[in-house]
This record gives C-alpha cells, sequence and structure tokens, in this order.
C-alpha cells in the first residue's frame, strides 16, 4: 500500500508562483508513473501533468504548458508540481497519484493523495 500527502497550497495572487509537493510512504515510488490531477468547484477533476518513472517523459495539460513543471526525486520518494504565472482559473483543489503508466485518465492511477488547496486571487 502506498500512501501520498500533497502540501505546498495556499492563496495566491495572479501571476505568482506555488509549489506543491506530493510525499509518498513506502519503498515503491520509483516504480510508478506519477500524475497531478485538480478539481475545481462544481466541476469534474482534470488532468494537469503526468511524468515517468524515471522522469524521462513528462505531459502537460494544454491550460498549463508553459507554466507548470512536473518533476520528482525518487531518492526521496517526493514528485513536485512547480506553479508559475498563476491564473484565477488555476484555483481547484490539487491531487497526485500514482499509476503503473503515464496518462491523462484518472482510471489509470491506483493511488491518490487527499488534496491541497490551491487558490488564485485576481
Amino acid at each position: 500500500q502506498v500512501q501520498l500527502v500533497e502540501s505546498g497550497g495556499g492563496l495566491v495572487q495572479a501571476g505568482g508562483s506555488l509549489r506543491l509537493s506530493c510525499a509518498a510512504s513506502g519503498r515503491t515510488f520509483s516504480i510508478y508513473g506519477m500524475g497531478w490531477f485538480r478539481q475545481a468547484p462544481g466541476k469534474e477533476r482534470e488532468f494537469v501533468a503526468a511524468i515517468s518513472r524515471i522522469a524521462t517523459i513528462t505531459s502537460y495539460a494544454d491550460s498549463v504548458k508553459g507554466r507548470f513543471t512536473i518533476s520528482r526525486d525518487n531518492a526521496k520518494n517526493t514528485a513536485y508540481l512547480q506553479m508559475n504565472s498563476l491564473k484565477p482559473e488555476d484555483t481547484a483543489v490539487y491531487y497526485c497519484a500514482l499509476g503503473m503508466k503515464i496518462t491523462t485518465q484518472q482510471d489509470d492511477y491506483d493511488y491518490w493523495g487527499q488534496g491541497t488547496q490551491v487558490t488564485v486571487s485576481s
């Protein structure tokens, strides 16, 4: 069993930056691909970014491409989402997830964190 804990969310003004972290328990973090998703109020959860097991492949939603950067440190069992040039429409609860392959589909991920709130004020 793997447990994930997100941190780093908060309130930021438009144009600002935040870095989210996702800490994983257990020794098997490096065998999983890792994704970030988000859910805004009244909307369905959507894909944000994903990274392969050894960080050779990354994928981004068009809405965040060029502004967000996903990374991971397998030695620390931690993944990150650096978010720059934040916009009010980025306001959402952000979730990290682990899966055996990286895709944009939530059903392909096996383990989920509890989420961290990101609020971007205009």
